[in-house]
């Protein structure tokens, strides 16, 4: 499964062999339960069309299903909880994601830009925050997310899974498109199509009696870790660090999970393989480094390269050097840091290491740390 494109739950293991084919397996199984839970909403909830408004404009959409409750959050961001009075008559848009996830980074422009730019005509934009890691389970680390983000329309926090489990969803990013009378008309699942997704707003706000033919398409730009990928230049997957999902771990004697080993690097390394250097302790979501001094080298094929990070337990920042191929990154550094390749980790978010700006080729990635306690959970490309 290539992330580059989606996510899955975040119970589901990314392995090689019998593990890629078992998780297609999973893949196709959960496919199918959904669709059966879409056929039994829709039966249930007995989704016949109603009279359009007065002047409106038929979109000819299929109906999926009713849409669930948004119950379950343990907390509202921007908005107090939205219910079914609240967007009684509202075409709706619900957009899961996690801030950690660069899939649902690179989509939020996107995203923005619709519940802007459709506010007036009747959208009602709902992000639901459901965490792949668990610190993306504490409130204070979302809150700060959807600040720094300069996320304004309502955010659900979805730390207990209620909401993802009531749409049966499987994907960061997923969109639901939600017409007037609350019942999901499309969906999309990853990156991508953002032209046929406003297509979808406008079909649905037409369909509800607003004028939409004069309005022209929405505008995003993306930038750092927000700009579009070159999905033809990605030549490495996403890699978790932590045992439960790492793979090509290149390390000599492999991992210790959950105990401290001193690492080493291995001679040489092949294209998405990585390795660790130091005392740190590899447990089920991350590694953390115990002592000074310590690195990580990852061989990878790509415009960027980013890593979620996270200080210690004592928050304080934890300084680093990345390198590539031994050298300072010069202009190819990331919004994270400077042409010296200097940094430091302050908050546990996705850090932006490297954008290269000369020829995308085959490259080693190094980062040094000079204080313990880092942790790090997962590589991504871009």
């Amino acid at each position: 499964m290539h992330k580059a494109w989606f996510r899955s739950s975040a119970d589901t293991s990314r392995g090689s062999g019998s593990a890629r084919i078992a998780a297609l397996v999973a893949l196709l199984i959960g496919l199918a339960a959904g669709a059966l839970w879409w056929s039994r909403t829709m039966q249930a909830a007995d989704v016949v069309p109603q009279a359009l408004p007065p002047g409106a404009k038929a979109s000819g959409l299929p109906i999926e299903g009713k849409a669930p409750p948004l119950d379950g959050a343990v907390a509202w961001l921007n908005s107090p909880p939205l219910g079914g009075d609240a967007l009684r008559g509202k075409v709706v848009l619900v957009d899961f994601w996690t801030y950690t996830c660069i899939n649902c980074l690179r989509a939020l422009p996107h995203v923005k830009a619709w519940a802007e730019h459709y506010r007036d005509q009747g959208l009602v934009v709902v992000g639901v925050h459901t965490p792949e890691f668990d610190f993306e389970k504490e409130l204070a680390n979302v809150r700060r997310a959807v600040t720094d983000l300069g996320i304004t329309y309502p955010v659900a926090v979805d730390s207990r899974y209620r909401i993802w489990n009531a749409f049966d969803n499987h994907y960061w990013p997923a969109h639901y498109f939600i017409d007037a009378q609350g019942r999901i008309r499309h969906h999309h699942f990853g990156e991508g199509d953002y032209a046929g997704s406003e297509r979808i707003i406008r079909a649905l706000l037409a369909e509800a009696g607003q004028r939409v033919d004069a309005l022209p398409m929405s505008h995003a730009d993306g930038s750092g870790a927000q700009l579009a990928p070159d999905m033809a230049q990605i030549g490495s997957p996403e890699t978790y660090l932590g045992h439960a999902r790492a793979e090509h771990f290149a390390s000599p004697g492999g991992f210790f999970p959950d105990h401290a080993k001193t690492y080493r690097l291995p001679e040489s390394l092949a294209l998405n393989r990585w390795a660790l250097a130091g005392s740190w302790t590899v447990s089920e979501q991350s590694a953390k480094l115990d002592a000074a001094e310590g690195s990580i080298v990852f061989r990878f094929r790509a415009r960027d390269l980013n890593l979620v990070l996270g200080p210690g337990r004592d928050g304080k920042p934890v300084r680093f050097t990345v390198t590539l191929d031994g050298q300072p990154p010069a202009g190819n550094h990331g919004t994270d840091t400077d042409a010296g390749g200097h940094g430091s980790v302050t908050s546990q978010r996705l850090y932006q290491l490297i954008r290269s700006r000369d020829s995308v080729r085959e490259r080693n990635f190094e980062i040094r740390f000079e204080d313990p306690g880092v942790e790090a959970f997962a590589f991504t490309f871009g």
